[in-house]
């Protein structure tokens, strides 16, 4: 298979998944975060920047960098619904969202975890649009079972080209 349509397909896959038990369950765990983490995941496979400390760890200082902020700043105000220009509300969403992605920036170089995703996630919970802690918690958990699920399918796809190779050797 083309590596173009590999890397595609195990996008779509990986994303599908999470879609899925969002879908069945009504959790959070469709989020736009997920997305370039499945496609940096899909993309490269077995380098260091898919390592599963990289994307947990980054997606969970991210996490918790957000929830952080957002109790501090801007508790009860969510980026759901336009300020008005100049408002306090305003600033304390803007001011949120800059000392949780400085927080997560920070501590993934602090604790070699970079994954560059994880600073969307970081806005997310900290702009007010999963910031309460089951909704990190669940954001967390989703992540976990993106990068199980690109582990299965690499195991998969490995134990089928060892598969393919004997069989063919055996002709």
């Amino acid at each position: 298979m083309d590596d173009r349509t590999g890397t595609t397909l195990h996008t779509g896959v990986l994303i599908s998944t999470t879609a899925t038990l969002a879908w069945l369950s009504g959790l959070p765990m469709l989020f736009p975060s997920l997305g370039p983490s499945a496609f940096v995941l899909a993309l490269f496979q077995d380098s260091n920047a898919t390592a599963p400390r990289r994307v947990i760890g980054g997606h969970t200082i991210g996490v918790v960098a957000g929830l952080a902020a957002y109790l501090l700043f801007a508790t009860g105000i969510s980026m759901t619904g336009t300020t008005d220009p100049g408002s306090l509300e305003g600033l304390r969403l803007a001011a949120s969202g800059v000392v949780a992605t400085t927080l997560t920036a920070g501590g993934m170089l602090a604790t070699d975890t970079r994954h560059p995703p994880a600073c969307a996630t970081t806005l997310i919970v900290s702009l007010g649009l999963l910031s309460t802690l089951l909704e990190g918690a669940i954001i967390i958990l989703a992540v976990v079972l993106l990068v199980v699920t690109h582990r299965l399918l690499l195991a998969t796809e490995r134990l089928g080209v060892r598969y393919t190779k004997e069989w063919q050797s055996k002709r």
